[in-house]
């Protein structure tokens, strides 16, 4: 691995390349923190998915792009002159101690969900006046119903036993399926979005994470049905002529392999 001489060099070079295209570039000299908004979010999925692929050559190539797309806004926040990449470094830097009394202080702690706990109290004295105001309001739902759980956990409001959350489930789904019953879409919806809700609290107490689980499944979906189109092709078949009886049994074997 690198020394962190050459590190601090690698990221002197990557601060001076941005300085360049800046001037020299006319693509990145039109950009600004709105133009690179969308962008930095695609980058983020992609470093996701490399992620969740295990890649770890993409996962690296992914955390460069995201890393340039840090420097760029830097950069434009040195020309307005509200901020520059030191100024992004010291606050993070005085955050993470401000944060970590256990480490940089004279807190006591005994487990991880002491810093969560400490975590969340310490923002509110920083003077937020809700544990919730750090959810981004941006964030997909499933990401952030998990975050809320995360966050309303961390200041004790939590369910104590995993059995008492598969409960509460339960109950959401037979209020779903009453909803239904009644045919009353709107409620329906409602106590839909309660059974997802309860569902992505549950995975939390299973220590599996909901949107890593769904993605999992995705991908194996993807995967199975991609074998199934090329298994009908392969017999000369459509998939719109074939019966679900036939198409099940290319499934089964995807399954199988």
């Amino acid at each position: 691995m690198n020394s962190r001489e050459n590190q601090l060099k690698a990221f002197d070079r990557l601060l001076t390349i941005m300085d360049e295209l800046r001037e020299q570039c006319p693509w990145d000299k039109k950009q600004t923190l709105q133009s690179l908004r969308h962008l930095t979010i695609e980058e983020t999925y992609e470093l996701g998915d490399a992620i969740l692929d295990n890649n770890l050559d993409e996962v690296k190539k992914e955390l460069g792009d995201l890393l340039l797309h840090i420097v760029f806004y830097a950069k434009i926040g040195s020309e307005t002159k509200d901020f520059d990449i030191a100024d992004v470094s010291n606050e993070i830097c005085e955050k993470l101690i401000s944060r970590h009394p256990h480490i940089y202080g004279d807190i006591k702690v005994t487990d991880e969900d002491d810093v969560k706990r400490n975590w969340e109290n310490l923002k509110l004295k920083e003077g937020k006046k809700s544990v919730l105001e750090g959810v981004p309001k941006s964030l997909p739902a499933l990401v952030k119903a998990g975050r809320i759980q995360d966050k309303v956990a961390g200041v004790g409001f939590d369910w104590e036993e995993p059995h008492q959350v598969f409960e509460k489930l339960k109950e959401e789904l037979a209020e779903l399926q009453e909803e239904i019953d009644k045919q009353d879409q709107d409620k329906i919806e409602s106590e839909f979005g309660d059974v997802l809700f309860s569902m992505i609290n549950y995975a939390r107490f299973l220590n599996v994470n909901p949107e890593d689980a769904l993605e999992r499944t995705n991908k194996k979906f993807i995967k199975r049905f991609q074998y199934l189109e090329q298994m009908a092709k392969e017999k000369s078949k459509s998939l719109k002529n074939m019966t679900l009886a036939e198409m099940d049994v290319f499934w089964e074997e995807a399954k199988k392999l």
